[in-house]
């Protein structure tokens, strides 16, 4: 059986069936530059014809000048009664002009008679008669058997005849769709084996969906398949598809199959956040391989453990795809994992010196506070930097005033600061819809005609949590904010109970870690 497998992807079709995912045509176009330089072999691209947006991507797909990738236009079989050379969906199709042709047709007896409201024997017809069509004007045909467990579940003689009737229309793949997502691993596999069984593994694709959250396990579990089908970290209708990002190291790491993108998998991490920065959503932190926490270590135990042998706590070297060993500060840290977060942070904090106490018994009464570090890496090393003497004053804080007030149906806050700067006494005042981006511009303001490197300063993200819910508008509140200048992102935390003075830490725990970072 030959170990190599050939990726499909189904990001800018399926995927962005899912709830909130939208890729405008330029999005589209630099997805597809991606995936192809990634090394991706098929990349489906839509709807031919289905809406303005997918028609000018195929417009313009076909300019792209792509280096192995074959780009593939989606569609569904001829209708019934209808000649293949007249269908005006399949017209559509070749039109798109691209090299793959993928087509959907029905395998469940269901969906014949009680969807397409015809006959078992006119669907059979309506498969091969595409397939033939479209492989006679010099198009690759890739066949999706659409529901096919369950029409296998239901009457398995028929499903296998849809198959069947594909491959004599000249169809190069047959792709098993979960398409509902409810089928379980036993049962995938025994069908998969039986139509790799009766039609060779290399014309058998797997195409699944996660709603029983097995996408990928009945992904891997139809390797014997030689086609995989799947989407960028798992986007897709309702729950989502197969994660190819998830996939593909194990499929090349634990399963020793290879396609021609497995050279390239130390750049799944970057890929996968690539993705997310263009469908504007948050990376999922926990995301299997490429997640912010996948080789993250809290526990003291574990933290000292994987720092003797890697392997102790972490199934694979996390550089194989990109991403790198975390360890995070808590109240549950002991003295080798803070000294490990140090070194990590680029400070020599030795685990017997004096400060480490002193710092491990200050963690622990923040933590207690509400603070917490695991997402606040900037806050944690100004905190070490104190412990160890090596803190810097860049400015010190000699008051700070919020108002808000309605002008003329508008919210308007002002905030004034006042800073003392080398001895000198600054006192800035500035505008903003809400009062934390005015005391962001204020702070700002002060500083950077002494600090221009401040302009450089971005906020990226603000969130506030509440503590204790059952204190109501006393509550302890805890502000996380996302900085970045450009070329490095960090993360500060406040705890206050005021929401401004939770915020008024946090952003001055940003700004002094920029100075320290250009000083």
């Amino acid at each position: 059986m030959s170990s190599a497998v050939k990726i499909y992807d189904t990001t800018l079709r399926d995927g962005t069936q899912g709830e909130g995912i939208s890729f405008s045509v330029t999005d589209k176009l630099l997805i597809t530059e991606k995936l192809d330089q990634f090394g991706v072999d098929y990349i489906e691209g839509g709807f031919p014809g289905s809406n303005p947006r997918d028609i000018t991507y195929f417009q313009e797909a076909q300019k792209l000048k792509l280096k192995h990738a074959r780009l593939a236009a989606f569609g569904s079989t001829r209708r019934a009664g209808v000649k293949a050379s007249e269908d005006a969906q399949l017209k559509t199709l070749l039109d798109s002009g691209m090299p793959v042709l993928t087509i959907v047709g029905k395998t469940w007896t269901l969906h014949v008679t009680e969807i397409l409201r015809t006959t078992l024997e006119e669907n059979l017809e309506m498969i091969e008669d595409s397939a033939r069509y479209l492989t006679a004007q010099g198009r690759e045909v890739i066949y999706d058997a659409e529901h096919f467990f369950d029409g296998y579940r239901a009457n398995p003689d028929y499903a296998m005849q849809t198959l069947a009737a594909a491959i004599r229309g000249g169809a190069s793949n047959l792709s098993l769709c979960d398409t509902n997502g409810g089928t379980l691993v036993d049962d995938f596999k025994t069908i998969v084996g039986r139509v790799v069984s009766e039609f060779g593994g290399d014309k058998v694709g797997v195409h699944c969906h996660n709603d029983s959250g097995l996408g990928v396990a009945l992904t891997l579990a139809g390797v014997g398949a030689s086609l995989v089908q799947g989407t960028a970290n798992g986007y897709g209708e309702r729950t989502g598809n197969a994660n190819l990002f998830t996939v593909l190291p194990s499929l090349f790491l634990k399963m020793n199959r290879t396609a021609r993108c497995a050279a390239n998998l130390s750049q799944l991490r970057d890929l996968s956040l690539y993705f997310d920065e263009l469908a504007n959503l948050k990376p999922d932190t926990k995301a299997p391989y490429i997640g912010a926490s996948a080789f993250a270590h809290k526990g003291g135990l574990h933290a000292n453990a994987a720092q003797k042998v890697k392997s102790s706590y972490e199934h694979i070297d996390p550089s194989l795809v990109g991403n790198r060993t975390r360890v995070l500060v808590s109240d549950m840290a002991g003295r080798s994992s803070i000294a490990m977060k140090a070194k990590e942070l680029g400070l020599d904090l030795d685990e017997k010196s004096p400060a480490m106490k002193t710092l491990i018994d200050e963690l622990k009464e923040l933590e207690f506070r509400g603070y917490e570090f695991e997402a606040a890496d900037a806050s944690l090393k100004i905190l070490i930097r104190r412990a160890l003497g090596q803190a810097k004053t860049f400015f010190t804080v000699e008051g700070y005033r919020v108002t808000v007030e309605r002008r003329a149906g508008e919210l308007v806050a002002e905030a004034t600061v006042k800073l003392k700067i080398n001895d000198q006494v600054v006192h800035t005042v500035s505008e903003c819809t809400g009062p934390v981006g005015a005391l962001d511009k204020a702070l700002r303001l002060a500083l950077e005609t002494i600090y221009p490197q401040l302009k450089e300063l971005e906020l990226r993200d603000y969130k506030v949590r509440i503590l204790d819910s059952r204190a109501g508008a006393n509550a302890r509140t805890r502000v996380f904010i996302e900085s970045g200048d450009g070329t490095e992102i960090w993360g500060t935390v406040g705890v206050s109970d005021n929401v401004i003075d939770a915020s008024w830490e946090a952003l001055t725990d940003a700004v002094n870690y920029k100075l320290l970072q250009s000083a």
